[in-house]
């Protein structure tokens, strides 16, 4: 497999070594240079998704991991369930909260780790990510306890609810959490300087598990055939996608791009809404980052969106006609979880703003799935608040629920943060 770096298309380096630079030049998104089409989705569809989904990656990233060894990293990597329930004929929720982090990010975390386990030399390394809610967990839990390699995750101070925070930042050893007193857009920066800081890059041997890194994004692609699967006709499937960093909508571009054949993807936003405003004018005017209650999504920079364009501008990807996307403003995401709620389902705000989103333009003669991205426990305080229930913790989260913070907290500067990284 070979990856060009979008910013400097010269630089251009296999799949293992994309993986154990998570950043090209000039910080650079690593992206394949070409994509090939599957031949047998209507086989692979038929298949469980764990034998599935070692297909589809052995298709993406070619010969450079030997077929038996891939088929182990994806069956230990995707252990654990996911479900597909409908709430109606022609809606299904896709649940990709069952992982050990409870959200959607166990995915990609989980097979980068175990990329890393099968490519690391035995040198430095350092995980250093940034996180606006969810990718903290998953990458805490994933590397967590792993030898030789040690975990730095940034996180915007007091704009993540207390739980997702419980989850990573509670664990010590060889996972370090800095709260830092800014927004995610900071924090997803100065991962960006540090790796364009030598002393810190070759010192520390840093790496990202954000989806930045390509181990993490391809990974996301295979549950995009999983909800194919759960349709009577995906050529009739509309997917909707709660968007942040735009990760999980290029994954179902790529998906799309290799041969997934559904209708139409929609990126559903909160009111940071820089993308729908994009693809509305052609103007590229990011807005100060608003805090919503649908946390994960207050991006008003997506780092995954110059690899969307790229769908379109090198490989064919008719942006117009497939991705829509939208912005609800909180009053409307909370009349989702009211509306979702009598019907009998349970969501999280980002879930329930995706099906708004998909429920407002799905047309009868099409079929729908919204993703849901993590499990509705991790954000009781809006739920209980919105709803006036009680929701019940599951065990993941009532073990952590009244253990330490063990997080510091620095201003949202570079120096701040090569200080800590230093110490």
């Amino acid at each position: 497999m070979k990856l060009i770096n979008i910013k400097h298309p010269d630089e251009q380096v296999g799949f293992r070594e994309a993986v154990l630079q998570g950043l090209g030049r000039d910080q650079g998104l690593f992206f394949p240079q070409k994509f090939q089409r599957l031949d047998n989705v209507p086989d692979l569809l038929e298949a469980p998704f764990v034998e599935r989904s070692a297909a589809v990656l052995g298709h993406l990233v070619g010969d450079e991991i030997e077929t038996a060894a891939l088929e182990g990293m994806v069956s230990t990597a995707f252990d654990f369930p996911l479900e597909c329930p409908a709430l109606k004929p022609n809606e299904r929720a896709l649940e990709l909260f069952h992982g050990p982090s409870l959200a959607f990010k166990d995915f990609g975390a989980r097979f980068m780790a175990r990329c890393l386990a099968e490519f690391h030399d035995g040198g430095p390394m350092t995980i250093l990510t940034a996180t606006s809610g969810d990718t903290g967990a998953a990458v805490a839990h994933a590397y967590h306890g792993q030898p030789g390699i040690d975990v730095v995750i940034l996180y915007p101070k007091g704009k993540i609810s207390p739980l997702q925070e419980k989850l990573f930042c509670t664990l010590g050893g060889n996972v370090r959490t800095i709260a830092v007193d800014s927004d995610f857009d900071t924090c997803q920066q100065l991962v960006k300087q540090s790796f364009e800081d030598p002393e810190l890059k070759h010192g520390l041997g840093l790496n990202s598990a954000n989806s930045i890194n390509i181990a993490r994004l391809l990974a996301q692609v295979c549950y995009y055939f999983e909800a194919a699967a759960s349709v009577e006709d995906v050529e009739r499937l509309v997917l909707s996608v709660p968007s942040g960093n735009f990760g999980n909508v290029t994954a179902g571009l790529i998906a799309h791009r290799i041969g997934l054949p559904y209708k139409r993807i929609i990126a559903a936003t909160n009111i940071n809404d820089t993308v729908p405003r994009f693809l509305a004018s052609g103007q590229w005017d990011p807005n100060p980052t608003v805090a919503t209650i649908t946390n994960a999504m207050d991006i008003s920079l997506p780092n995954n969106f110059p690899r969307v364009l790229a769908l379109e501008a090198e490989h064919g990807v008719d942006l117009a006609g497939l991705l829509a996307s939208v912005a609800l403003s909180d009053e409307e995401t909370r009349d989702a979880l009211r509306a979702l709620h009598d019907r009998g389902y349970l969501a999280d705000p980002h879930s329930a703003l995706a099906w708004r989103a998909l429920d407002r333009s799905l047309q009868p003669d099409e079929e729908g799935v919204f993703l849901c991205t993590a499990h509705p426990a991790k954000f009781l305080e809006v739920i209980e608040e919105t709803l006036d229930i009680k929701v019940e913790l599951p065990g993941e989260l009532e073990a952590v629920r009244d253990k330490p913070v063990l997080s510091r907290t620095i201003a949202g500067r570079m120096d701040a943060l090569k200080g800590a990284l230093l110490e």
